[in-house]
């Protein structure tokens, strides 16, 4: 679909967005820019229109959400989409990959909420999350990743309770695999003498990995208005992965 042909439903709307320098942040980033928004994007990667942000460190995350509320003017949809993914045997599993992962991917989209609650109080708007299917299945040598993905959906459904009478809808986007590079990443992650059997579980009844836009359209969707009756929910995205 040409930016021309594109439904404006973020006219005007201020949107903030983790991961914005590449695959689904980036797809995002652009989506939200085509239907009349004004984006913020971060990421740990350096690049042209993001803001460098280490989001394993607290301190950046409050100076991330001031900047943001700054430069918008304040904020209707935040979008925590960054997260880091690495496969490891138990064995081999040390305490700060683990550390790293619920750090970024649990940690981070809370006290990123946190920071920008009160704009998004004030505007009525919404958290759209990226968890993944990895937080509803066990999966073979990825541990961490599962354990960080499992803590931030519960997290934010947690948070869609308790922020419901403040009028902010929380709400969650679990893919399976997704064409990026942080997958490419991850999958040579794998140990080499690993169980294929087990691992292919994981895969959609669809082939192939889905590209980014399949998953930015969806939390698309769950920012828009015509999910305002949507909270609380996780909308799978994962080419038909049997459980």
């Amino acid at each position: 679909m040409s930016d021309q042909s594109r439904a404006q439903r973020f006219t005007d709307r201020r949107v903030l967005v983790t991961g914005a320098a590449g695959g689904v942040g980036k797809q995002l980033a652009d989506l939200f820019r085509a239907e009349g928004a004004t984006v913020v994007g971060t990421d740990v990667t350096e690049a042209e229109g993001v803001v460098a942000t280490d989001l394993a460190d607290p301190t950046a995350i409050t100076a991330l959400a001031e900047h943001a509320l700054s430069e918008l003017g304040g904020l209707d949809v935040l979008c925590n989409v960054a997260g880091v993914q690495s496969h490891s045997r138990l064995e081999a599993l040390t305490p700060a990959s683990l550390g790293l992962h619920l750090a970024v991917n649990t940690v981070a989209p809370i006290l990123l909420t946190q920071a920008v609650l009160p704009a998004l109080v004030e505007s009525k708007g919404n958290v759209v999350t990226v968890a993944s299917i990895s937080a509803l299945m066990g999966q073979p040598y990825n541990t961490a990743y599962c354990a960080s993905k499992g803590g931030v959906l519960l997290a934010m459904r947690a948070l869609a309770i308790e922020l419901a009478d403040k009028g902010v809808r929380v709400n969650c986007v679990s893919p399976g695999g997704i064409d990026t590079k942080m997958i490419e990443g991850a999958a040579n992650s794998l140990p080499q003498d690993a169980n294929w059997d087990l691992v292919a579980k994981s895969q959609g009844v669809l082939p192939g990995f889905m590209p980014p836009a399949d998953v930015a359209e969806a939390i698309m969707f769950l920012a828009s208005d015509a999910a305002s009756s949507i909270t609380a929910t996780d909308l799978k995205v994962d080419r038909g992965v049997v459980w």
